[in-house]
C-alpha cells in the first residue's frame, strides 16, 4: 500500500514527521485528498504531545474516491473540520445536529492516523465540504473550524440585535466580520485599545477597552455575547450591559470552570449556551456566506515541515500569531 507523510504530536511537544498508508483501493465513500492548506487552531495545542496526527482545519484536492461516493470527483476542492463522522441514524443526526451524536468522530478522539498536518488525508465524502470559488485555500482553511464555530454561535440572530464579541483574536476577528455581515450592531470588548483600529475596519461599530474600567457603557444592550478570549472576563462589568433574555456563548476552550454570578443571570433571564462547530448543513452555508461577503481570516503562513509546525504552534501558544496561522506545503 502506498504511504504519505503526516506530522504527529510527540511527548516532547515538538511534532514529528511520520507516515501512514493509503489502501490500494478506497472503500465505501472514503476520499483521498492532497492537502493544500491547513489552519492551526488553539485546539491543536492540546494535542501537540499526543501520539496522533495533528490538524483539523484542512483544505485540499480530491485525488481518488471510493465506490460509494456520489458527489465528489478527482480535482474537486474540499475542506473538512473538527467532526469527521457520525452514526447517521440517531435523532441528533436525523435532525441535522450530528455534532451531538453519541457516536460522533471528533478531532483528538477518533481517526488518530489522519489529520490536516499532512501531505494527504482520507475522509468520508459525507463530511467533506466543497470550497466556493470565492475563497482561496489559505483563506478557507481557518474557516473549517474557527469560521464554523462563530457562524454556528450566531444562528437565529436578528439584524436588529446587538452582538458583543469579547476578545479580538483568531475566533473574535472572524466573529466580528460574520456578525457585521449579518446586519447586526457589533460591540467589541477587549482589554486595551491596541486592536481597536483593526476591529473597526473588520466591521465593529463600537469598541470598549475593559481594563481598569469601573463601568461599561454601550449604545444598546447586548443581545448575544460571544466569548472568544482565553481569559475569563470580569462578569460584574459585563452582566449590566447584557439585554434581558440575552445569551452568552463561551466559545474559547480552556481548562477550569466557567463562573458567573447567578443573580445577574436570574434577574435578567440571561442564558449561557454551549455551542460547538457547525453541523454539516450550516458548515456549507458558512462557506457560501463567507465567499459571498468576502469574509476572510487574517493569516500568517508557515511551511508544512517539522520546523514550520513547531514555530506556528509555539507562536500560537505565546499569543504571537496575527489572528490565524496556516500551514502550506513546502
Amino acid at each position: 500500500m502506498p504511504s504519505f507523510t503526516v506530522f504527529k504530536g510527540h511527548k516532547s511537544g515538538n511534532p514529528k514527521q511520520s507516515t501512514t498508508t493509503k489502501p490500494d483501493q478506497l472503500s465505501d465513500d472514503n476520499v483521498f485528498i492532497r492537502v493544500t492548506a491547513s489552519g492551526v487552531c488553539g485546539t491543536d495545542l492540546h494535542f501537540r504531545g499526543a501520539d496522533m496526527v495533528l490538524g483539523h482545519e484542512g483544505v485540499g484536492i480530491v485525488e481518488d474516491v471510493g465506490p460509494a461516493c456520489h458527489s465528489l470527483k478527482r480535482g474537486d476542492r474540499v475542506g473538512w473540520g473538527y467532526e469527521v463522522d457520525s452514526c447517521g441514524h440517531c435523532m441528533e443526526c436525523l435532525q441535522g445536529s450530528e455534532t451531538f451524536c453519541a457516536d460522533r468522530a471528533l478531532y483528538g478522539v477518533s481517526n488518530l492516523d489522519q489529520g490536516s498536518f499532512a501531505t494527504h488525508a482520507i475522509w468520508r465524502e459525507s463530511f467533506l465540504y466543497p470550497i466556493p470559488e470565492g475563497l482561496s485555500d489559505i483563506d478557507a482553511a481557518p474557516l473549517q473550524c474557527g469560521g464554523a464555530t462563530t457562524f454556528n454561535a450566531l444562528q437565529g440572530i436578528k439584524p436588529s440585535d446587538t452582538v458583543g464579541i469579547l476578545g479580538v483574536g483568531g475566533l473574535g476577528h472572524l466573529a466580528i466580520q460574520v456578525a457585521a455581515k449579518m446586519g447586526c450592531r457589533v460591540v467589541v470588548l477587549s482589554g486595551s485599545d491596541r486592536k481597536k483600529a483593526e476591529a473597526m475596519q473588520l466591521g465593529a461599530h463600537e469598541f470598549i477597552a475593559t481594563k481598569d474600567a469601573k463601568k461599561l457603557e454601550v449604545s444598546a444592550p447586548i443581545n448575544r455575547l460571544l466569548v472568544t478570549a482565553a481569559v475569563p472576563p470580569n462578569w460584574e462589568l459585563i452582566l449590566p450591559v447584557m439585554a434581558p433574555r440575552s445569551a452568552i456563548y463561551p466559545l474559547s476552550v480552556s481548562s477550569g470552570n466557567l463562573e458567573i454570578p447567578y443573580m445577574g443571570l436570574i434577574m435578567q433571564g440571561i442564558s449561557v449556551q454551549g455551542s460547538m462547530v457547525a453541523p454539516r448543513y450550516l458548515h456549507r452555508q458558512m462557506l457560501d456566506f463567507a465567499a459571498r461577503h468576502q469574509i476572510k481570516p487574517i493569516v500568517e503562513t508557515f511551511p508544512m515541515t517539522e520546523e514550520g509546525i513547531k514555530e506556528a504552534l509555539d507562536r500560537l501558544d505565546r499569543g504571537e500569531v496575527t489572528y490565524r496561522a496556516v500551514l502550506v506545503p513546502k
